[in-house]
């Protein structure tokens, strides 16, 4: 027999029950409140970012104005400035960087998610985001004292010998064996993005559904097949995600580059021979800076590095809408 509750405890519990939703209402009321407001800061701080910077670099956009970008002079003594060569070099190391991080990670991501045995993925994986562990200055102090003098010994001369002689290409190759420059920064950034841009692939890889793959593959598909036609497109928006984030580790480093590049200002075609970048050249002299000018002309810097990453990020992201409007199509 259902026990029947007191008109007192009935009228109780009606309250509470209209209360709930007005409690629960209010609550998340709050919480998008809350989420909201952390959304905008991170606008307001992307808006105090190029504020300051633009405010900081107030005299060199009056004094040299659109000429700042293609000028190659840098002299302090002068106050003659120019960002064309920190521009090509950070341009030029971080393509050397992604054009043999790529492929690379690439080959380690597709090694570890359809070729390798068992026992070698957990072991492999997690030595491959070891290195992403390593900080930057070690990378540039083993770059610097042990990488560089066995590049300049062994491997830059048969480069020299090899292309010197080819039209076109040879320029690329001319000068003597330094051992620093923008090859041997190039090469460094591209064994420090390889962990970012593998660990991304191989997750994105992973999540391909195995009843696909397995499709694939039981209507006589090679794994090669498999991964051009099945596994990339399903992940192709994790794949240029991640190749974005290495692209962005490369233009951003600072350290590393700082010890091989060579850190000359000078205009030069083969990569053989020392340059500069936009970060390296602001670890270098922004302590030292002497003069307003001096020191707004490295404060442009850094805002031309800010643009140059806010450009790949929009060209990324173009790209991925474009991927996305023909598939539609194709759909």
């Amino acid at each position: 027999m259902s026990a029947v509750l007191p008109i007192s405890e009935t009228a109780t519990t009606d309250v509470e029950a209209a209360r709930a939703p007005r409690h629960a209402s209010w609550g998340d009321a709050l919480f998008e409140n809350l989420t909201r407001l952390f959304a905008l800061l991170v606008f307001a701080l992307l808006a105090a970012i190029v504020v300051s910077l633009v405010v900081g670099s107030e005299l060199t956009l009056r004094k040299y104005g659109p000429s700042f970008l293609w000028s190659a002079q840098w002299d302090p003594v002068q106050e003659n400035f120019g960002a064309l060569v920190p521009i090509y070099g950070t341009l030029v190391t971080s393509a050397i960087a992604l054009a043999i991080g790529v492929p690379v990670s690439f080959g380690i991501a597709l090694f570890l998610t359809e070729l390798s045995p068992v026992w070698l993925k957990r072991p492999l994986g997690t030595a491959i985001e070891l290195l992403a562990a390593i900080p930057s200055i070690i990378y540039g102090m083993w770059g610097l004292f042990v990488f560089a003098p066995l590049f300049q010994a062994h491997v830059q001369p048969k480069l020299i010998d090899a292309f010197a002689d080819i039209p076109g290409v040879g320029v690329l190759f001319a000068g003597p064996p330094l051992g620093i420059g923008m090859m041997s920064a190039g090469l460094i950034l591209s064994i420090m993005v390889i962990p970012f841009i593998a660990a991304v692939m191989r997750d994105v890889f992973e999540l391909v559904p195995p009843l696909l793959k397995e499709s694939a593959y039981g209507l006589g598909a090679t794994t090669w097949e498999v991964v051009w036609r099945v596994v990339l497109p399903y992940t192709k928006v994790g794949v240029v995600g991640g190749i974005m984030l290495g692209l962005g580790r490369a233009l951003g480093e600072t350290m590393a580059v700082t010890f091989v590049i060579g850190n000359a200002h000078q205009l030069a075609a083969s990569l053989m021979a020392p340059g500069n970048s936009i970060a390296s050249a602001l670890a270098n002299e922004f302590t030292e800076a002497v003069g307003d000018v001096y020191y707004s002309a490295l404060i442009e810097l850094g805002l031309l590095l800010f643009l140059i990453t806010t450009i790949v990020l929009a060209v990324s992201k173009l790209l991925l809408l474009r991927l996305a409007r023909h598939e539609g199509e194709k759909t």
